[in-house]
């Protein structure tokens, strides 16, 4: 079967898969299926949004490789399609998860990816809120060198069912117990720690699929049998629930202190 095909059948079936777990063996019991923004999710950031920047970054990638010809030397075009696909998924998690951190850590990047920390649950929709600014610059970087490297078509479509697969996998309710393999690959115990309103300086557990980066760079964080109190922003912040809200709120202004320094990261950047 064709991966154009293909694609969109794996994706549906790991998410029926991950909501069916998610009721089976919640780790935030209670949770509910169509929670507070659920369409917001849903509708604004996974249909609509997902598919207009797909063919923005689809025309610009284009765009590229017109204008510089780099696709035509075919510089990964010999090695096994599981070579490159195993090329790309190391390099760019190695990339997102230094981003990652200066998101947090940035003020102005900070702005782009608040959106993405506003909601007060985690469940398999929760990845898909991000800014649009912040999933064109990724996305660009993520799928220009798949095909201005000259990597096999199907590439890149395998590596977009890893991307979404994984998303729902790490944002997921589900009561996981990952053991020794937690330290390799990064799941739901981790992350759910990254997205609590308890973090310390700018934040921790920034790795997305390789939980290498974290414990490598001195950012893991996971407490056991401690749970998260809550999700979102922090105490005492407020957050636009609409979608082009949320993207307009981005542009505001920043505060300033009686000092006339400016607060990093708007007082939460985690």
């Amino acid at each position: 079967m064709a991966w154009e095909i293909l694609s969109p059948i794996l994706i549906v079936a790991w998410a029926l898969g991950i909501i069916a777990l998610e009721r089976i063996h919640p780790y935030d019991r209670g949770q509910k299926l169509f929670r507070e923004g659920f369409f917001l999710d849903f509708f604004w950031y996974t249909l609509i949004q997902s598919y207009i920047l797909g063919l923005v970054i689809s025309l610009l990638i284009r765009w590229l490789d017109q204008r510089t010809g780099l696709s035509r030397l075919g510089l990964v075009s010999g090695w096994p399609i599981p070579l490159q696909l195993a090329f790309f998924w190391v390099t760019h998690d190695f990339y997102i998860y230094w981003f990652h951190r200066l998101q947090h850590k940035n003020r102005f990047l900070w702005r782009i990816h608040e959106a993405h920390h506003s909601g007060h649950d985690v469940d398999w929709l929760s990845g898909s809120r991000s800014h649009a600014l912040e999933i064109l610059i990724n996305q660009s970087i993520e799928y220009a060198p798949i095909v201005l490297l000259g990597a096999h078509p199907d590439v890149a479509l395998m590596k977009g069912v890893l991307d979404a697969t994984w998303g729902m996998y790490i944002h997921s309710n589900i009561d996981v117990r990952s053991g020794w393999l937690q330290y390799f690959l990064n799941g739901p115990e981790m992350h759910r720690w990254h997205h609590s309103r308890i973090y310390r300086g700018t934040g921790f557990n920034f790795a997305t699929k390789i939980a290498v980066w974290d414990w490598l760079f001195g950012t893991a964080h996971l407490p056991r049998p401690e749970k998260p109190v809550g999700y979102g922003l922090g105490d005492g912040e407020t957050f636009p629930t609409g979608y082009f809200a949320q993207h307009v709120h981005s542009f505001r202004s920043f505060p300033v202190k009686e000092s006339d320094e400016t607060m990093v990261g708007d007082s939460h950047v985690a």
